[in-house]
């Protein structure tokens, strides 16, 4: 087991040295702010937004005190190349829209082993760049394993590679990461309130993120990668709680595990 952990943790800073090289190449800026709120040991849940199919690799590699196993849908898991990276490096599976118990006890093992699982709360990537109602997965894995969860935010990266966009990444973007204070789950808690928590204390840092963010749009073109509430074009909270609620059905519909 000790040699099996060894190699999991070579590979995972083989592809973070991978990920730093092309973050480099493409000149992209990091402002990452409360590193320190992730305890040095012990298990820890890290839950962050989500507006970019990279947030991963901003929230996990922006702190260098631990290495995160993340919570990573099915779909993606099965996928050429990267499902292997994935499986190599020991992240976790999950089927929200199929049994999630699996899942959800590979979790369970993997924060009373000490680890830190990382997960995106609203399941998917929120089209209007706004935090969407949390799932309460992570509360409950927090009240199950007595691991506080460290909330983050992060803005700018859906500049870089989002849903429905360009698959170019943009060069010479910054990315903004602001991990909060932890958040303690009591066994016996309200896993719905815990959510709705700890939903607040995302947004609480999205704020801070998007207020010291340096960048603004170049033109009313420019404006896609902004909330409608800040005069941007992305979708509203109401038309992106539309097009998720019609993603969902026809993944279930279709049996997808997406």
């Amino acid at each position: 087991m000790h040699v099996e952990r060894r190699v999991r943790d070579v590979l995972y800073d083989v592809v973070a040295g991978l990920f730093r090289l092309g973050f480099r190449l493409f000149r992209w800026s990091f402002d990452a702010r409360g590193q320190e709120h992730i305890p040095a040991t012990g298990p820890v849940i890290v839950a962050s937004n989500h507006i970019s199919y990279l947030d991963f690799s901003f929230v996990a590699l922006c702190q260098r005190r631990r290495r995160i196993r993340y919570m990573v849908r099915s779909d993606v898991m099965h996928t050429p190349v990267v499902g292997a990276a994935l499986r190599a490096l020991r992240q976790i599976e999950i089927d929200p829209y199929g049994d999630a118990r699996p899942g959800y006890r590979d979790a369970l093992g993997a924060l009373r082993a000490g680890d830190v699982v990382g997960i995106f709360p609203e399941g998917t990537i929120s089209p209007s760049f706004v935090p969407m109602e949390g799932r309460a997965g992570a509360a409950r894995l927090a009240a199950a394993a007595g691991a506080p969860i460290v909330p983050v935010a992060v803005w700018g990266s859906q500049r870089v590679l989002t849903k429905g966009r360009d698959p170019r990444p943009a060069r010479g973007i910054p990315i903004l990461v602001r991990y909060g204070e932890p958040l303690l789950v009591e066994r016996r808690a309200d896993s719905r309130q815990a959510t709705d928590e700890l939903m607040a204390r995302i947004e609480q840092l999205l704020k801070q993120a998007q207020d010291d963010y340096p960048d603004q749009p170049a033109g009313p073109d420019d404006r896609w990668w902004l909330p409608a509430h800040l005069g941007g074009t992305a979708p509203t909270v109401e038309e992106a709680a539309a097009m998720i609620a019609r993603q969902n059905e026809e993944r279930r519909s279709q049996g997808s595990r997406d």
